[in-house]
């Protein structure tokens, strides 16, 4: 009934405009790739009669309304050369544009000034983007590009250091991002435990993260969305490329299924170090493997459907005693129908899995866990009018949570098999955005999503006295389990637990001239889902559970401020933000909570809350010889939890404290310098605030040994973080357009040997009895080469 209510409102919407406007008509259609068919995201639509525009969405659709009469239409798009077609407007007209690759980056001031004051005028803010050939120009680790390393360069980004997996983003942890792969949620975005990202950059064709102000159509987490959009193949003719590393490699190949109307893509991408191992002695195992599709089908003008997939695996051995093995697993299947040049849907259907098995042979048993879930979405983009567009919809997924089962290995194992309680859920959605310009200096974004969350019943659930799943021993003055006083059992239809939330956005944007604005938003969002970990960065071990009886859904307020500044025609910008932001129910942990095959979780966590705040400032370089950027954060991000009672403690004496992922100072400067036709050089430089730690203050004897007493939580800190990386690319034949094309990569990742602190311990020596500190660092120098190829 509410989405029946939504499409009926936004009609409504439309035909009372309409009846102001009967002398307008709509110019709509797609943008694509001359030489692939391939559609382009975020292309600028200019009227320069006018001084206004659009953009094209996410599968290349635009739709603007204007008055009768004769206009201009300048197509412009970065790294593509500008076209422009004059038009009649005295009808609806639909009207499609092919944009061809530049060569030479021309200049054209009216244009390049038109299209960023759109970008200026733009209600949205907290938005970076970045295209697979910026990626793969970055140096990173053994040479391979990365997305995941590529986005900590941007202000308000960074990981918990070297070899760590994930991202946080303004002070948030790493479980508060939702990561899209084509609108399917990745649940582990990295590669043998942080080195690599799941995502192959050839296979990307867009990329966006939302730090705020983010649009009602995304919920699900609080920190941030990182929005991935595969290339859907091209459609003219057969093409591949890919690139041959010291330890991985990879190739990417596309074509038509039938010439101008249907395409595939299919990518692949293998680490294969592990295979030299033998030679010196070392019977370990560590690789990856991954697997990009995508199925790209026009059925008519009005009617386009797809099927896209991934599927990646990471095993690591160690000799026969341990062998682990996870990774993810998405399918999507959409399809596109346009009802009229007005109105834009995409419905999609898509499942998704992370899977996680460990097998210990010198135990004798087998580990699996993970989390699956089914997804469908359905999505509507209405072009009322020019000043006046809605975005709105509905999206309902079913989870189910596997927290662990084991099963003995042999015949002989003194293992008994055991299964954790799983656990089930299902959340749904609907949502409403409006896109609104009030007048030529005036935009606003405003919008409201209604989730809710059903946890669904499982085969057993603890009952506490008091609903209490732990307890304060006020004569030690620590926190405990509580002993359950009985179980309930549900039937998988039953509801234990439902949450509601109101989730509303709101943005503006004011152009103070044509050259800078001034913006501001705020967001409500809702996290239903938890990550169990208490390591400073997720691990493939640690386990998602739902919010339900004893765990109460995340809940973000977020309130940013913006300044906006182009230079130059736009040759130079300036970003400035500022954030405050507030967390509600962040779970925290007890003393020595043990998360691992816990089938009640619930004893060892409580509800806290995170503060974060900061300030964001990007300056970047956007066109000649040397292009790049220049990203410095100040921000803080703390976590508190209370007592329930006077008499509690809480944790940490109920102070604030540092969160694992707190960075005072964080510093990137990227950079691309192109030489010549042959030789470009890129460099990346990065000076972070140590990450929070906990040292020992004091020590004491107990049985002979001496134990370190440690201090208040993340009250210290690792050594300041910093390191160089350079790179080169050298093209043979930089005019060669036909046939086997090909290019080396010569990178240096931490080119001064920096050997940055990944943890410090602290141990007895065993000579002095004296506890000493010992730092562990994971990488110095490493370079690296790639050949690089297409055809």
């Amino acid at each position: 009934m509410n989405f029946k209510l939504i499409l009926t409102i936004a009609f409504l919407i439309q035909i009372s405009l309409s009846a102001f406007s009967q002398e307008k008509f709509t110019l709509s259609g797609k943008i694509t790739d001359t030489n692939t068919n391939e559609s382009l995201i975020s292309v600028n639509v200019i009227i320069p009669e006018l001084n206004t525009g659009t953009t094209t969405n996410e599968y290349g659709f635009y739709s603007i309304t204007l008055p009768k009469g004769n206009y201009k239409v300048i197509i412009s798009y970065l790294g593509y050369a500008e076209t422009s077609e004059t038009i009649n407007l005295n009808e609806d007209i639909t009207k499609n544009f092919n944009l061809t690759e530049s060569v030479e980056s021309l200049e054209e001031v009216v244009i390049t000034e038109n299209v960023e004051r759109l970008n200026i005028r733009k209600p949205q803010m907290s938005v970076n983007a970045l295209k697979a050939s910026t990626i793969k120009k970055i140096p990173v680790v053994l040479g391979e590009p990365d997305v995941i390393k590529a986005i900590t360069l941007l202000p308000g980004v960074t990981n918990a250091g070297e070899g760590s997996s994930g991202f946080n983003v303004r002070g948030g942890a790493a479980d508060q991002n939702l990561i899209l792969l084509d609108e399917a949620t990745v649940f582990n975005s990295s590669h043998l435990f942080g080195l690599f990202s799941v995502f192959n950059p050839d296979a990307i064709k867009d990329l966006k993260l939302y730090k705020g102000g983010i649009p009602s159509r995304y919920g699900g987490r609080v920190s941030s969305v990182l929005d991935i959009y595969q290339k859907e193949g091209n459609s003219k003719e057969f093409h591949a490329n890919g690139g041959i590393g010291l330890v991985a490699s990879r190739l990417l190949a596309e074509g038509p299924l039938k010439k101008d109307k249907g395409s595939f893509l299919f990518g692949g991408r293998s680490s294969y170090a592990h295979l030299f191992l033998p030679l010196f002695d070392i019977d370990n195992v560590a690789y990856f493997y991954d697997l990009n599709t995508k199925l790209s089908y026009k059925l008519n003008d009005k009617n386009n459907i797809y099927l896209s997939g991934y599927f990646g695996r990471d095993v690591f051995r160690i000799a026969d005693s341990f062998d682990n093995t996870y990774g993810n697993t998405v399918v999507n299947f959409r399809w596109n129908h346009l009802f009229s040049d007005k109105l834009f849907s995409n419905m999609s259907l898509i499942y998704s899995d992370y899977y996680y098995g460990l097998k210990l042979n010198f135990v004798e048993f087998d580990w699996d866990s993970g989390i699956r879930n089914f997804n469908f979405k359905y999505d509507f983009k209405h072009y009322i009018s020019n000043n006046f567009k809605l975005q709105y919809g509905l999206n309902s997924i079913y989870y189910k949570f596997n927290p662990g089962e084991i099963e003995p290995s042999t015949p002989t194992s003194g293992i008994n098999p055991f299964k954790l309680i799983d656990k089930y859920a299902f959340e749904n959605a609907i949502y409403l955005d409006a896109e609104h310009e009030l007048s030529d200096k005036l935009s606003i974004n405003y919008g409201l999503r209604l989730s809710s969350f059903l946890r669904l019943g499982q085969d057993e659930l603890n009952i506490y006295e008091n609903d209490q799943p732990v307890i304060f021993n006020e004569d030690l003055q620590i926190y405990e389990k509580a002993e359950p006083i009985g179980t309930e059992n549900y039937n998988r239809s039953d509801v234990i637990k439902s949450f509601f939330n109101l989730e509303p956005r709101f943005s503006v944007a004011y152009q103070l001239n044509k050259n800078s604005s001034i913006k501001a938003s705020y967001n409500r969002m809702t996290q239903y889902l938890h990550l169990l970990s208490n390591t400073s960065s997720p691990t493939p071990l640690d386990v998602w559970t739902p919010s339900g009886k004893y765990v109460k859904p995340q809940l973000l307020d977020q309130i940013a401020v913006g300044y906006f500044k182009s230079f130059n025609n736009n040759d130079y910008s300036l970003e400035v933000e500022s954030f405050f932001k507030t967390i509600k129910n962040r779970i925290d942990y007890i003393d020595g909570a043990n998360l691992i095959a816990n089938n009640a979780i619930e004893q060892v966590i409580l509800n806290g809350k995170a503060r974060a705040y900061g300030l964001e400032i990007l300056f970047k370089k956007n066109v000649g010889k040397l292009e790049g950027w220049i990203a410095y954060t100040l921000s803080k991000s703390e976590q508190q939890t209370t007592g329930r009672t006077a008499e509690e403690l809480g944790i940490n004496n109920a102070n604030w404290y540092n969160t694992a992922f707190d960075k005072t100072h964080d510093i990137s400067i990227t950079s691309n310098y192109e030489l010549n036709k042959k030789w470009t050089f890129n460099a990346n430089f990065v000076l972070q605030t140590g990450q929070p730690t906990t040292y020992p203050v004091s020590q004491y004897q107990y049985a002979g040994l001496t134990i370190p007493n440690y201090g208040n939580r993340n009250s210290n800190r690792l050594p300041t973080y910093h390191r160089l990386d350079i790179s080169a690319n050298y093209t043979p034949k930089p005019n060669k357009t036909k046939g086997w094309q090909n290019y080396w990569t010569f990178s240096i990742y931490n080119a001064y040997n920096r050997y940055n602190a990944a943890s410090v311990s602290f141990s007895e020596n065993r000579i002095t009895g004296i506890n000493e500190a010992t730092k562990f660092s994971l990488f110095g120098i490493i370079p690296s080469v790639t050949y690089n190829f297409k055809f």
